[in-house]
């Protein structure tokens, strides 16, 4: 390489070089013009071919167009285009596919790497479904007929305890019903929907489903059941359920006997004025867990139904209300292995088989002390050598022989002992496993559960009976209209009524679907209706919103289908009616013009006491979380949602477990957002324990008007009978004056005063019309009632102690000097002053707290008995019963434990007792916290725990901060009147403001 030809930096400086681009576009055939412009600064060289001819010519002509954009015109930059587009390379056909793909790399860089490009498609699927309409053994045009007869329509509710097999029991008349393939390995759990049902294996919702049955005798009903959950924290579906059916079947573990749950729901079925029958399940448990034999079996199943009967004597002390099974009303089951029988249809079987008797009186010698004779082949009532008891000997022992035998004994002894019971099977089912060579022998051993079906017909009332006891007991309005005769009547054709109790979410969570039951009239699709809330009322028509029902179906669980219209006395699942429906509601037709009423709010079993706040984890999607909470607060009944003061979202539950399923609902199904949730807490009540030490009274801003009013306790017992709605404003004023009266002794002027409950119509406190005519105007106090009751109410709501309700307070009101001129009493002058008076004649009366306590019911091997007790006493809770359970390894320890302290309570027993432990909790009673609250000469030292007569300072104060309320410190200055506080030191009495 020659040196010269370059400098120092290697560039070129020699001669200039030939380029050699010329020379190949010389070389170039000729091409056409495109017909997008040229790059930026480049020149196009001028050719004298034809194609540069008729390319200069299309440029003269296109100059000469002076309208059009002309070729030297500035361009801008997104205008500018230097590649042919999609459609010239690829046609038009591949212009879609070809943009999309542009577009898709254009945007790759704003994309989160965790985002992928092509989004898969979502599948919002939260609940089982069937994919068809399973095959049935029943027609369903059949069943549709059948709801026009409502004599033979049964509308019961299933309840028990967790675990003792409600939901087994209707997977047994669903494969009665359908035809479906029995898994050995794993239960069917046809009613358990949710995802959290199916993970935990426990019931959640109660979930309903309709058969079409057949008795001993062949007569068809229609059975509408639902299924309930047995868990504590879950009652308040049960109470939802109960509300809709006429009778219910009581489903209780032979081994367990009587528990919580048990006791819980049959108090309730019997309050509701439910007809019960029991259902004694796992009767294989006596014999293949406990290894008990026949004679001692009969005392275990016996002692059972007594404690069965022992808990409903005490709400209805009646020998009509007594179970047994010589009356038909006791069934005997293995839900597990789908078999049931009473007492009459196990005699029927045994005509059957030996010839034609009297079914009935051979039934009624099964039970009881009554014992068989085999030589003698006689009945007889005194025990004696060589006799056996009739129910041991016809019953038990057919049963654990079969038993036994079917798992126990050789393939070709066990041909032959089942040959001798009728039983045929194939070759190839002896080679079979044990449990479904089991299952395959009982089935033809019992067939179909006819003696249940017999047990509902008989001892269940029939939906037109129902109808009837329902309207009479919760239909708001009075019984002597048109519309309340048909519903009494159960007539199909007069304008409908439709009860609503229950919204069931859709499968994508996204609407919900109002169940309930057809009072009167007819559901049918395109029917207009008015929805009336549970706050509706004559005075105030607000909650009442107009709907057409756009769908019917009858449910079936796992699938439902449509139905043209739903009589009276069925149930119903609507579609397009749940926009304006909260918890329940009353449809009403628009072609009735009377004056319409609601069916009354359910009165549930217990009350939501455990609270925690909620927020986005990303502040922008608080829309959809509010939109979240409020289909979750219509997906539970008992779900209270609302906002705090300082903002928060509270969600208030009865227990861990319904808390936890809701924050899953609320997530998973209906906000679709990450939230943060606080720590779990209580409701608290105020209460006060004394009457105000001296009458306590305000002026309003005008110094027109003055109120005075003192606080005292109420009698034990009436804030329960207020909220279980025993007593209320309901009532007319002589009836709610008797009641008063008869059960606590108030003199017949003060139990006809009552002016209201609070907070609400039916809160735990009591404002009372105490003043005299001869002292007060009596027409001037009736023109300020409304705004006096309406400060009632904020002040029985908002407490002044930490802003918590007020619990067992009666309120009298003393005195009251009111203007003459109506513009110095409204309700802007009145109603504050009617709180802050209240508030005052309270801080006068030794207010306290009171905390929820939770019942708890602890199942437990007798050696984790004094580990139970250890636990208890750390969190403050104490036994009040513990004892074997007869017949049973198991022992029963029954405590009382403050809610606040049962956070973890079941987590740290099962850990601290390696599992034998289980416990269920239900809130129990309201208490009151040791020590005062508005004590300021309590010094709390900071990260340690309070001693036990300062707890009621401690949670004043946390409460407060929580809440941004302040210390609390001036509360009697905030709400006691200068002039007032003047007097109480002018009397000496200065010891009461501190």
């Amino acid at each position: 390489m020659d040196d010269n030809l370059y400098d120092e930096f290697g560039n070129y400086l020699g001669d200039d070089l030939d380029s050699d681009e010329d020379e190949e576009l010389d070389q170039q055939p000729p091409q056409p013009q495109p017909s997008y412009a040229p790059l930026e600064g480049y020149e196009e060289d001028d050719d004298d071919d034809e194609g540069a001819d008729a390319a200069n010519e299309q440029r003269i002509s296109t100059l000469m167009q002076v309208d059009e954009n002309p070729q030297n015109q500035v361009v801008l930059h997104e205008d500018k285009r230097y590649y042919p587009s999609a459609e010239e390379t690829y046609g038009p056909v591949l212009c879609t596919y070809a943009d999309l793909l542009s577009q898709r790399v254009e945007e790759e860089d704003t994309q989160l790497i965790s985002e992928p490009i092509v989004q898969p498609i979502k599948e919002r699927k939260f609940q089982i479904e069937e994919k068809d309409l399973p095959e049935s053994r029943f027609d369903r045009n059949f069943m549709v007929d059948m709801m026009h007869y409502p004599e033979m329509v049964r509308n019961v509710v299933v309840v028990g305890h967790l675990h003792h097999g409600k939901t087994s029991l209707m997977d047994l008349l669903t494969f009665q019903t359908h035809k479906m393939i029995w898994n050995a390995d794993a239960a069917e759990r046809y009613t358990d929907l949710h995802k959290l049902e199916r993970a935990r294996e426990i019931s959640i919702k109660s979930t309903p489903m309709s058969f079409v049955l057949q008795s001993t005798i062949g007569k068809s009903i229609l059975v509408n059941a639902i299924d309930t959950p047995g868990h504590t924290n879950f009652v308040d579906e049960v109470a939802n359920a109960t509300r809709l059916a006429d009778g219910a079947i009581v489903v209780v573990d032979v081994v367990e006997g009587v528990m919580a749950g048990t006791e819980l729901a049959l108090k309730h079925v019997l309050n509701q004025g439910l007809k019960p029958v029991l259902v004694l399940n796992k009767m294989e448990r006596l014999f293949l867990e406990l290894r008990l034999p026949p004679s001692e079996a009969y005392f275990k199943v016996k002692r059972t139904i007594e404690e069965v009967n022992s808990v409903v004597s005490t709400i209805i002390p009646d020998e009509s209300s007594r179970l047994s099974p010589e009356l038909g009303n006791v069934a005997f089951a293995s839900t597990d292995m789908h078999w049931c029988f009473t007492l009459q249809s196990f005699s029927q079987m045994y005509a059957d088989t030996f010839g034609s008797f009297d079914v009935n009186a051979f039934a009624a010698r099964l039970w009881g002390n009554i014992f068989y004779d085999a030589e003698r082949r006689k009945f007889v009532k005194k025990s004696s050598q060589g006799t056996s008891r009739s129910f041991v000997h016809f019953v038990l022992d057919p049963l654990y022989k079969l038993y036994t035998q079917v798992i126990g004994e050789d393939v070709s002894d066990l041909a032959n002992t089942l040959a001798g019971l009728g039983i045929t099977l194939k070759p190839s089912a002896y080679k079979m496993d044990a449990r479904p060579l089991l299952k395959l022998c009982l089935d033809q051993f019992f067939g179909t559960s006819t003696g249940l079906v017999d047990m509902i017909l008989e001892h269940i009332p029939s939906a037109k009976e129902g109808n009837a006891a329902k309207v009479q007991r919760h239909y708001s309005g009075p019984l002597d209209t048109p519309l309340a005769q048909s519903m009494i009547d159960c007539n199909s054709n007069a304008p409908a009524v439709i009860h609503v109790t229950k919204l069931y979410t859709t499968v994508d969570a996204q609407g919900f679907h109002a169940f309930g039951r057809v009072m009167a009239g007819r559901a049918r699709v395109g029917d207009q209706v008015k929805v009336l809330g549970e706050g509706y009322s004559e005075e105030d028509e607000e909650d009442m919103a107009m709907a057409t029902i756009e769908d019917v179906w009858v449910s079936e669980a796992r699938y439902k289908f449509a139905c043209p219209e739903v009589p009276a006395g069925s149930w119903v699942l609507l579609g397009g009616v749940d926009d304006s429906i909260v918890k329940t509601s009353t449809l009403i037709s628009t072609d009735v013009k009377e004056d319409v009423f609601i069916f009354r709010p359910i009165a549930h079993i217990t009350e939501s006491i455990l609270k925690v706040a909620v927020e986005p984890l990303n502040p922008p999607e608080l829309p959809r979380l509010l939109d979240g909470l409020r289909k979750v607060n219509k997906s539970y009944p008992l779900l209270t949602t609302k906002v705090e003061e300082s903002g928060e979202h509270i969600i208030l539950g009865t227990g861990e477990i319904y808390l936890d399923s809701v924050l899953h609902d609320l997530r998973t199904l209906f906000s679709e957002i990450e939230i943060k949730v606080s720590d779990p807490v209580v409701k608290f009540c105020e209460t006060v324990v004394e009457t105000s030490a001296i009458r306590c009274y305000a002026d309003t801003p005008n110094k027109k008007n003055k109120i005075t009013i003192i606080a005292e306790p109420l009698e034990k017992g009436i804030a329960e009978d207020i909220e279980k709605r025993r007593v209320g404003m309901w009532m007319s004023n002589k009836e709610r004056g008797k009641f008063f009266e008869e059960k606590y002794g108030w003199d017949t002027l003060a139990s006809r005063s009552i002016w209201t409950f609070g907070p609400e119509e039916d809160g735990p406190n009591v404002l009372i019309d105490d003043t005299l005519p001869s002292e007060v105007d009596k027409k001037m106090l009736s023109n300020v009632k409304e705004s006096i009751k309406q400060g009632f109410q904020w002040a029985a709501r908002e407490g002044p102690l930490a802003d918590e309700p007020l619990r067992g307070v009666k309120f009298r009101i003393m005195d009251a000097q009111i203007a003459q001129e109506p513009i110095y009493r409204g309700g802007g002058q009145v109603i504050p002053t009617s709180r802050r008076v209240c508030y005052s004649s309270f801080l006068m009366a030794t207010p306290r707290l009171m905390e929820p306590v939770y019942y708890v019911e602890i199942v437990t091997s007798a050696e984790s008995v004094p580990l139970v007790y250890q636990i208890l006493a750390r969190r403050r809770g104490h036994v009040t019963k513990d004892e074997p359970k007869a017949g049973s390894p198991l022992y029963v320890v029954k405590a009382l434990i403050p809610a606040i302290d049962a956070n973890g309570f079941e987590t740290d027993l099962r850990t601290q007792t390696g599992g034998t432990a289980f416990a269920l909790q239900i809130f129990d009673h309201w208490a009151i916290v040791p020590g005062d609250p508005v004590d300021s000469g309590i010094q709390l030292r900071l990260l340690e725990p309070a001693p036990a007569q300062h707890l009621a300072r401690d949670f004043m104060l946390k409460i407060r901060r929580r809440k941004g309320l302040g210390d609390g410190q001036n509360l009697m200055a905030k709400y006691l009147d200068d002039d007032f506080v003047m007097a109480i030191v002018a009397a000496g009495k200065s010891d009461l403001l501190f």
